[in-house]
């Protein structure tokens, strides 16, 4: 069995997508579907940049969809690979969700770009800038990753955001709970504990006014059942039902991505292989969660091109 992933936010870097558009016209139709959308030159700030406007929460969340959806296109419309037939599952880190209903055909393009942009809007005012942080906690697994939470929270809101694999977890809420957890984390038995450069605390109890934000958005969205099962981020299962699903991508805003888990489930039900499309940040996880799967990261057109001849 055959995994395809889609990548979450940090994926994002200038000069994304500008190679593939210069060599298929299916990559600069996607990035133009997704410019018509949002009614923004999105491809050009994700080619020239400049790189803090790219990292903006809002603009960051539909570009990485759009390069991974330019990377699925490709591998779809210009090679002939179906997903039903190339792949038995799907899922993606946190926004890479979006990507994976997308790519399975639950949501069309145009409208993920805008739940996302919708979502990266309502993440971002949920909570004023300097209040919130996140930090990753390296060597560390879930169980002490929430004893840390628990020990620096002191009333303030300190939760798990990211069960990334058997040594990275992200932790996420208010400033000074964060800075609390990150002096503890080292005496505690954590390597190392980094905060981490982003402008809001995602997957935590504080996202609750984008949680409701998203309730409407998606409320007001027709989700088709996808071609396979995706699975999902809060509940680390194989999900097709649109309903459920729906409801699973409100829990996620303020939800623990349980990213450890999937794999393992993925990998329990069979999954030999996972394919990593419009990024190389899932592939290393995937490797610390289950070591003898094989994992592909396809970015390039090479890459595209090679994947398509072993899975033709």
């Amino acid at each position: 069995m055959r995994a395809f992933l889609f990548p979450g936010q940090g994926s994002q870097a200038v000069g994304m997508g500008a190679a593939l558009a210069e060599a298929s016209r299916t990559a600069r139709d996607t990035f133009d579907l997704v410019d018509e959308a949002l009614e923004q030159n999105l491809a050009r700030l994700m080619r020239d940049g400049p790189e803090d406007e790219l990292k903006l929460t809002e603009n960051a969340q539909p570009a990485i969809m759009a390069h991974a959806l330019a990377v699925y296109r490709l591998l779809t419309i210009d090679c002939g690979i179906d997903l039903g037939k190339s792949a038995q599952v799907a899922a993606g880190h946190s926004l890479g969700e979006y990507s994976a209903l997308c790519a399975a055909g639950a949501i069309d393009l145009a409208t993920t770009a805008k739940l996302l942009r919708t979502r990266g809007l309502a993440m971002q005012a949920a909570v004023p800038v300097g209040e919130g942080a996140m930090a990753a906690l390296l060597g560390t697994d879930l169980e002490l990753a929430r004893r840390i939470a628990e020990a620096a929270a002191e009333g303030d809101v300190c939760e798990v955001a990211n069960d990334n694999d058997p040594g990275q977890v992200v932790i996420s809420g208010s400033f000074k709970a964060i800075m609390r957890a990150i002096d503890i984390a080292k005496g505690m038995g954590a390597k190392r504990a980094i905060q981490l450069p982003v402008s809001a605390p995602f997957h935590c109890s504080l996202m609750q006014p984008a949680a409701d934000a998203m309730e409407t958005a998606l409320g007001a969205t027709t989700i088709a059942r996808p071609a396979v099962p995706i699975y999902c981020n809060v509940t680390a299962a194989p999900e097709s039902d649109p309903d459920h699903l729906r409801a699973n991508l409100v829990a996620q805003v303020t939800g623990m991505v349980r990213w450890r888990e999937t794999i393992a489930a993925m990998a329990e039900a069979g999954v030999e292989e996972f394919v990593e499309l419009g990024g190389k940040v899932l592939g290393p996880m995937v490797r610390r969660i289950a070591p003898d799967m094989r994992v592909t990261s396809v970015v390039t057109i090479d890459d595209i091109e090679a994947l398509a001849k072993e899975i033709a």
